[in-house]
């Protein structure tokens, strides 16, 4: 906490971090709700009161090898294989979490804290509980999250949501940690802030205490208030509807933990500044969320919630949920029912289903769950509509199916169009159309992802989502899509015309987001660094001037984060970029020492020798990254396309389908294959190439295969396909196109 001086000149006291215990005295009823609660034991010295699960010589097996659970003394141990794959007795210093399953930690000699794979199902015998199991049994030493990996390294990925006042203190020369905290667990601070100044303020004002101070923070400096005091009947709505709405600091605040998010500093404030100061918030991409903002992957709700009527009407997390005990705040049944105080919204003819079944409660069908980890479910907190007539067209899940497995979307879609013949949210447009024809390569999708961007009722991640969706695309719409973003309020928004602007050379990209180089917040004005130094060499000295600040900015986060092999990685783009290609290689070849199954370090690498006509080189490293990382598609595509540029055709053509295989989507890879084969093998180009149109249904991929058939046109089935090719490109392209490949073969 930084001290500031007062308009008077005096100097503000340092706000410091007291511990829980402090508080217990003026606070017992809250104290006692924490007790136990998730937040209480998000983490643990590992010890008879804090470990659940079985340690008496417990044996499980898992890939016909044998771990085994124990004890040495007072202490737990397990026999498990370690990074080099021999088993070892390691200890178990800390737990994590609690219900419906514990997770057990090793701490290290260099300070890295890593999380066994193995977990406690935690639950009661009749729900299958009381067991061992592991956590992601297909993992394997390559994974990110195989145990010993990044993936589940807590000083990284867990520690600064599940402790208090949590330093990472990562030092990359020795690639170690010196970890602290101020409570191993997330303790009252953790969401108050350090209560130093509250004690403070007590002492001055103990003889009026506490009454008379209900409407001030006391010392606090968040305001964990909610942001609607009163909710009212308004004529036209059946639901209550907020008096007025005053944005406080609570979401924010939960948001830190309850959120898909990159931590990029130790020393912003999120809470009284923007979330992006110091965390990049994870957008609506595919790896984490269906195409209609569902969740896919965890999200630890933040990015669903944004996407929700309830984050735009003013509510909080404690319109639901009680903080101290984590729990819901009333019976779940009657948490919905505080605002939707309609009858109709409990009837049979709303829910469609027998009042009090499961199924005719609000969550089923608007929170649906999503289980992780086995036996983990979490709720999608986005409050979506049911929509089974977009799922019948871009493959979402919905409630309806997801329950009458026996059943069809289009049938699901028939039976709501029946009970709601009038429904304004049937058929209604949805942005998700246009996130899945991007997905497609539809000819459509970049004017799609356009108007979605500008559209004024969508939430700002949503729009900031079409616009991140937007690289590749550069027509008209897309521009003044960008254009708009780059001067808009939010700054989610401003966020995702960074990476939209992606398709865009120099200087077109310069004159679109430079201006964001000095946006007041960090994550945006860091990333238009990042986007622009690509181009470092074109610059002239005042642009190179203007970038020099936000660029600081951009590595001093990277090296935040160079614990990871992105964080070094992205250290190298950068020196590559500025021409230091001595430092360049040096990060890439840390981010190789450090995370070996990191691909993105020996493709760049490789790219940067490259460039040097050090093909060797470039090869040597591709060939190391395979050995070291044999699930990425990415390395054989690389090494294909080095072997295809010596010349050495049967290796490339080799590589370049094992990557297109191992991809499985990618039709980019399924293309270079197919052209990689025009000159042995035209029937298996054109088949390659095809699988390319299948899978992205671009009409250029399907112009390609035609093409590539007409240059090679001979009688026989080369002319069979290439009439069924442009039969088919017939139905998609204007009728010139056609011609104009036919006379390939006449001419």
């Amino acid at each position: 906490m930084f001290i500031t001086l007062f308009s008077g000149g005096t100097i503000a006291k340092p706000q410091e971090f007291i511990g829980s215990a402090a508080c217990a005295e003026c606070h017992a009823e809250q104290v006692k709700a924490w007790r136990g609660s998730h937040h209480e034991m998000a983490m643990k010295h590992a010890t008879p009161e804090s470990v659940m699960a079985n340690f008496s010589d417990q044996k499980l097996e898992h890939k016909g090898k044998t771990n085994r659970f124990f004890k040495k003394g007072d202490e737990y141990w397990i026999n498990i294989a370690g990074a080099d794959q021999q088993f070892s007795d390691f200890k178990i210093s800390y737990t994590f979490g609690v219900y419906p399953l514990q997770q057990y930690m090793v701490e290290f000699p260099d300070g890295r804290i890593q999380l066994i794979p193995f977990a406690w199902d935690s639950r009661p015998p009749e729900k299958g509980g009381q067991r061992w199991f592991h956590s992601y049994p297909e993992a394997t030493p390559v994974d990110e999250f195989y145990w010993t990996n990044a993936g589940q390294n807590w000083n990284f990925m867990c520690a600064d949501c599940h402790s208090t006042n949590l330093k990472k203190n990562y030092d990359s020369k020795t690639n170690s940690y010196q970890t602290t905290w101020s409570e191993i667990n997330v303790g009252c601070e953790a969401c108050h802030g350090p209560a130093s100044g509250h004690m403070d303020y007590v002492k001055e004002n103990e003889s009026d205490m506490p009454t008379s101070h209900a409407s001030e923070l006391m010392g606090f400096e968040r305001d964990l208030t909610v942001s609607v005091k009163r909710w009212v009947a308004k004529e036209g709505h059946k639901t209550l509807q907020p008096a007025s709405i005053s944005p406080t600091e609570q979401v924010q605040t939960c948001a830190q933990c309850h959120s898909r998010r990159t931590q990029l500093n130790e020393t912003a404030d999120h809470v009284k500044g923007s979330f992006l100061d110091k965390y990049r918030l994870s957008l609506i991409t595919p790896e984490l969320y269906y195409h209609d903002g569902q969740i896919y992957d965890e999200d630890y709700v933040y990015g669903s919630f944004l996407q929700s009527r309830m984050a735009e009407k003013g509510v909080t997390c404690t319109n639901c949920h009680d903080p101290h005990t984590a729990k819901l705040k009333i019976p779940e049944e009657a948490v919905c029912s505080q605002c939707h105080v309609s009858p109709e919204y409990a009837s049979s003819k709303h829910t469609l289903h027998p009042e009090g079944s499961e199924a005719a409660k609000c969550t089923s069908c608007h929170m649906p769950e999503t289980t992780y980890m086995q036996i983990d479910p979490r709720r999608d907190h986005s409050w979506h509509i049911p929509r089974p007539d977009i799922s019948k067209h871009i493959n979402t899940p919905n409630v309806c199916t997801g329950c009458h497995e026996d059943q069809t979307d289009l049938w699901a879609d028939k039976t709501l169009a029946k009970h709601f013949p009038n429904s304004k949210y049937r058929n209604q447009q949805h942005f998700g159309v246009a996130f899945y024809a991007d997905s497609i390569g539809h000819k459509a999708a970049p004017d799609a992802l356009s108007y979605t961007a500008q559209d004024s009722s969508l939430s700002h991640i949503i729009r900031a989502s079409a616009l991140s969706r937007m690289a590749g695309n550069s027509g008209q719409n897309t521009l003044v899509a960008l254009a708009r973003a780059v001067k808009h309020d939010n700054e989610l928004i401003r966020l995702g015309a960074i990476e939209g602007s992606a398709s865009y050379g120099w200087p077109e990209r310069w004159q679109i987001i430079s201006p964001l180089l000095s946006d007041p917040v960090l994550s945006v004005r860091t990333e238009t660094a990042a986007a622009l130094v690509v181009h470092w060499t074109q610059m002239n000295l005042l642009q190179k001037d203007s970038l020099n600040k936000p660029l600081q900015e951009y590595i001093e986060i990277q090296q935040f984060n160079a614990d990871r092999g992105f964080g070094r990685t992205n250290l190298g783009n950068v020196y590559r970029a500025m021409g230091d290609v001595d430092e360049a290689i040096s990060w890439y070849r840390g981010a190789i020492e450090i995370e070996p199954y990191f691909a993105n370090s020996y493709v760049n690498l490789a790219d940067l020798y490259r460039s040097q006509n050090k093909e060797t080189l470039a090869l040597d490293v591709l060939k190391q990254g395979m050995a070291a990382q044999p699930n990425d598609s990415a390395l054989p595509y690389s090494a294909g396309l080095a072997y295809l540029r010596a010349g050495e055709m049967l290796q490339a053509k080799t590589l370049l389908k094992k990557a297109a295989e191992m991809a499985e989507g990618n039709s980019h890879y399924w293309y270079v294959y197919g052209l990689a084969l025009e000159k042995t093998d035209v029937m298996a180009a054109s088949k390659a190439i095809h699988t390319a149109f299948e899978l992205s249904g671009n009409p250029q991929h399907l112009y390609a295969q035609c093409e590539v058939l007409a240059r090679n046109y001979q009688r026989g089935e080369v002319a069979t396909a290439f009439e069924g090719c442009t039969q088919q490109l017939g139905k998609i392209v204007p009728p010139e196109v056609v011609s104009q490949l036919k006379a390939q073969i006449r001419g």
